[in-house]
């Protein structure tokens, strides 16, 4: 039933989206040197790695000076970037990967290989499921960016308090993961999109 829904529901976004999505790629373009998408390797269900789909936000090689964005104003990120990560836009093209069946609509975010390394046995079990676009964590942490760039040492806020917290709300999905919660995760997602 939930790869249904994910096949259904996405196949339905990313129809609506097409025309607000060929405007980005050409903005996109416009602006930077560089293709429409960016592709990071990220661990899957069961440990699995695949590289997940998001619009291309920053400049080319961002990710060689770190993998963490601090802030909505982190000087690798383009102009029309800043809108695209704004209304959360860069991440629609995960609906491909949900149609590629790499993702779920809601499940744990999938996180680099460097911070899965730093998970417990116990921590691991949020693997067991696919990952997913939004899920409890999105939504507490809607404005990370912002919180990291308070930090003296974002890497090390993430690692220590950010990540900690995000597994946990994980766990509280997992404890009860039916079509009825998503639900509810997704209306709340677009709930907070929608007030910026």
């Amino acid at each position: 039933m939930k790869r249904l829904f994910d096949i259904l529901f996405s196949s339905f976004v990313l129809l609506c989206f097409l025309p607000i999505g060929g405007i980005l790629a050409m903005l996109i373009l416009f602006e930077s040197k560089g293709g429409v998408f960016f592709r990071q390797e990220r661990i899957g269900r069961n440990g699995i790695p695949f590289y997940l789909l998001k619009f291309r936000s920053m400049k080319t090689d961002s990710e060689s000076k770190g993998k963490i964005t601090v802030g909505t104003r982190d000087p690798r990120i383009t102009k029309i970037g800043y809108y695209i990560r704004k209304y959360k836009l860069d991440e629609f093209p995960q609906f491909i990967n949900v149609l590629k069946g790499e993702m779920s609509i809601v499940g744990p975010r999938p996180e680099v290989k460097e911070y899965v390394d730093l998970y417990t046995e116990e921590q691991r079990k949020i693997l067991s499921v696919k990952p997913g676009i939004t899920d409890y964590a999105s939504l507490a942490y809607f404005h990370e960016n912002e919180l990291l760039a308070k930090s003296d040492n974002p890497q090390q806020t993430y690692i220590n308090e950010v990540m900690p917290e995000k597994i946990k709300l994980n766990e509280k999905y997992l404890a009860n993961p039916t079509l009825s919660q998503d639900l509810v995760i997704i209306g709340k997602t677009f709930a907070k999109i929608f007030r910026g």
